[in-house]
């Protein structure tokens, strides 16, 4: 809670100490770290809503649901209840009270739809979202610059699939400039790309994509605190850690340098943190690592949530200055290595074990640790974290329902746009390539055709040349054989019957 001290009120230890974050130092980043059931979603709503009363916008993602309570007036459960008679907070400021909330999701169902250009992802991210090998993701990084020098504007999933077509049909057009283009690789990403569509990923990609602006609200004095609905995200570790960093990412390219400010501007709470980590390839931890290292001067302060801090890379943990250490169980060998690691990361206190303390914490009970004002690690101190002014628990599926279809963000993004991207200008390249090769192949056929007429016309020339001089032949011939006949035969049989005429009027007459 956001006291009347104006003060960033946390936590309270057993001897009634208040335990407060210093909203200058809120953008040096944090770390939320406990095992299941111990209590961080509660304390992640509590810092959302000391956030939001500061007047600093949050975005933070919901992976069960538990956290659309903020939009709801709270005090619905007595242990809440009797926390603040016993911690006396009321006499802080505390108040049951609702928070301004923005609900958004991936698939647009449960919050106003949120999307991104396929530019913005880029070969790294992208080729962590399809499972790339590095000659794949090497490829694909082929296939960007090739789409960038040729002006292809890859905002949906359909433009990066006609890319790759392309690219593939015509890979030894692009092997001289750009290196050997495989079409074993176009096949796995193209593959990768048919299994996110499948999961309906491929929505999330497209037009009007989020405005970070919109992520930078307030209502009043308030800041608004915007929740990713991520229970059906989480189902895809890959995609709802990408999702996220690729989030981060756009904050750190487009917000301003602002340096060291009284608050930050933006809080970005990243829960489930350990799956942005988990086989994650060096190139795409060094970009985590650079974000978070940079990012605070841009005015925004990144908590991750996670199991343990050995979750974390140690360059990216030694930048987590504010944390909260809820309680760890012991089981195994590596379970109480962890433990370990988790109470060497903190400032030790001589009053207590800090070791020993992580293994007897409560649910709601945390070691906390957070930075001076001069920027160094506090003693870590055993206390329990405030309860929220809002609902734990979610809200009804209506009332959420009524919250994202009333908001004006929601008329903006929620009908997709298709405008002219890579897709139809491949489509048209190749239409009139095609054409062109179309009118060559007419006139080839076409000059063919001609020349067969004329070797038939040719032909039938000579066939009737060869007939006519057959008929001449055998007119001779017939001529032949009927001077022939009446030479042998008609001439002879003339004279014979002339004879004998003659010879029968001789005797008569005698």
């Amino acid at each position: 809670m956001y006291d009347i001290d104006k003060q960033a009120y946390i936590a309270t230890t057993s001897d009634n100490q208040s335990i407060c974050l210093i909203p200058k130092m809120a953008n040096r980043h944090g770390l939320i770290t406990g095992a299941t059931g111990t209590g961080k979603t509660v304390t992640l709503q509590t810092l959302a809503e000391t956030f939001s009363q500061m007047g600093v916008p949050v975005f933070a993602a919901d992976a069960k649901g538990d956290l659309s309570g903020v939009a709801c007036v709270g005090g619905n459960k007595n242990s809440v209840k009797e926390r603040v008679a016993s911690y006396k907070l009321e006499e802080r400021g505390f108040d049951y009270q609702k928070f301004p909330v923005q609900f958004w999701d991936v698939f647009g169902v449960d919050g106003i739809p949120i999307r991104a250009q396929v530019n913005d992802m880029g070969p790294l991210l992208l080729g962590r979202l399809l499972n790339l090998n590095d000659t794949q993701s090497a490829v694909l990084t082929i296939v960007f610059k090739i789409a960038k020098d040729k002006g292809w504007e890859i905002i949906d999933f359909k433009d990066l699939q006609k890319t790759l077509e392309d690219v593939g049909n015509n890979a030894k057009e692009y092997t001289t400039n750009y290196g050997n283009i495989s079409a074993a690789s176009i096949g796995a990403i193209q593959r990768g790309l048919i299994a996110l569509d499948h999961d309906g990923i491929a929505q999330f990609f497209g037009e009007p994509d989020l405005n970070i602006d919109d992520l930078m609200q307030t209502d009043g004095d308030k800041g608004v605190i915007n929740i990713l609905h991520a229970e059906k995200l989480m189902h895809s570790p890959k995609v709802y850690s990408t999702f996220l960093m690729w989030l981060l990412t756009k904050l750190f390219e487009v917000l301003p340098e602002v340096g060291d400010m009284d608050k930050p501007k933006l809080v970005f709470f990243f829960d489930e943190a350990h799956m942005l980590f988990s086989d994650a390839p060096k190139a795409l931890v060094e970009k985590v690592e650079q974000t978070v290292r940079l990012i605070r001067s841009k005015g925004v302060g990144v908590y991750f949530i996670s199991q343990t801090p050995s979750d974390m890379p140690d360059s990216v943990l030694g930048q987590l200055g504010n944390r909260i250490q809820h309680a760890l169980r012991a089981y195994t060998p590596k379970d109480q290595k962890a433990l370990k690691a988790a109470a060497q990361s903190f400032r030790t206190n001589p009053k207590f074990s800090t070791e020993t303390a992580i293994s007897e914490l409560s649910t709601g009970e945390a070691l906390v640790s957070f930075l001076d004002a001069k920027g160094a690690p506090q003693e870590v101190e055993r206390a329990f974290i405030l309860p929220p002014q809002s609902q734990i628990g979610p809200i009804e599926a209506s009332e959420r329902d009524q919250m994202i279809k009333g908001s004006l963000l929601y008329r903006f993004y929620a009908e997709a746009i298709d405008r002219e991207s890579a897709y139809e200008k491949i489509t048209t390249l190749r239409e009139n390539t095609l054409s062109e090769k179309e009118e060559k192949e007419l006139e080839k056929t076409q000059a063919a055709q001609k020349k067969e007429e004329e070797k038939r016309r040719k032909e039938q020339e000579r066939i009737d040349k060869a007939e006519e001089k057959a008929k001449e032949k055998a007119a001779k011939e017939r001529q032949k054989m009927f001077t022939g006949l009446a030479k042998n035969v008609f001439v002879p049989l003339a004279k014979t019957v002339v004879n004998a005429l003659v010879g029968t009027k001789g005797k008569k007459r005698k």
